[in-house]
């Protein structure tokens, strides 16, 4: 404790005047801090009153009003028509855009993935990860003609995406994190014992390939290899989606999938794939 008040002081007399506290080593600007807890509350509730986010965020709720206004200010935060309830702006759009396109791993990716569906007559998806997150960089719909929302942008809790399976696999230290941080249940067949999501993890390291049945969301399946780049890392995983009920342990896409995610991470620069995990 004596040491984060001897650093709050020292940064202090350097001219950060608002420091809110220390946290794991590294200095949290307070205001900064409770704006993106504020945005990361509406990107999960939708919409929201200032006393809902208040309650929320344990601030309040004069103070909640000033970051809520001043995310109005610049776009990040709207309120909804004729309500008093508010909702992400058009901002938070711009930046993921500017994001997505920085993303080499994207650009690269959009013509495998087009094969890939090709092939398999199946939607597919490129996903990175963001902390306990999957977020969905590219969706390629199903080559059927049908109509298909976009999925870019949808983020998808790790332990129960077969994309954030296939990267966890491969980064060891975010496996131990996940592992002991509570799996949360998104439907009666999310895996929440630690212990099956890694034997699941320790099989994606056999195969290759890792598997989601109904565990985000009922119905809706998926098989996904992980992607690495030049270093070895695994920084993304790319998959197909698939019909609850069909038999994912021999299913005709699992070769389709795998071979994609080689030649994606070769063109990325990757010499092995998979490389020996690093961390271990």
């Amino acid at each position: 404790m004596r040491r984060g008040r001897y650093a709050r002081d020292s940064l202090e007399r350097k001219g950060f005047r608002e420091i809110g506290h220390i946290r794991k080593g590294k200095v949290v600007i307070q205001s900064v801090d409770r704006a993106i807890r504020v945005l990361t509350a509406l990107q999960g509730a939708r919409r929201m009153s200032l006393s809902e986010l208040a309650t929320r965020l344990g601030l309040a709720p004069s103070t909640t009003h000033g970051i809520v206004r001043t995310l109005v200010e610049h776009g990040m935060v709207v309120q909804e028509r004729g309500s008093s309830r508010y909702q992400l702006g058009p901002a938070v759009l711009r930046l993921g855009n500017v994001y997505l396109d920085t993303l080499e791993l994207r650009s690269k990716t959009i013509p495998w993935a087009e094969d890939l569906a090709r092939r398999t007559r199946l939607a597919v998806r490129t996903g990175v990860l963001l902390i306990d997150d999957v977020v969905i960089i590219h969706h390629e719909p199903r080559p059927d003609g049908s109509r298909q929302m976009p999925e870019v942008g949808i983020v998808i809790p790790v332990h129960a995406s077969a994309l954030g399976k296939a990267m966890l696999a491969f980064l060891p230290e975010e496996e131990k994190r996940v592992l002991t941080s509570g799996l949360r249940s998104m439907t009666g067949e999310t895996l929440t014992s630690p212990e099956d999501l890694r034997d699941q993890l320790e099989g994606v390291r056999s195969s290759g390939v890792a598997v989601e049945q109904d565990e985000a969301l009922i119905g809706e399946s998926a098989l996904a290899s992980p992607v690495f780049d030049s270093t070895g890392e695994a920084v993304g995983a790319i998959g197909v989606v698939i019909p609850s009920g069909e038999e994912l342990a021999r299913h005709g896409a699992r070769d389709a999938v795998r071979e994609t995610a080689r030649a994606l991470s070769r063109e990325l620069g990757a010499e092995a794939w998979p490389p020996r995990r690093s961390g271990v």
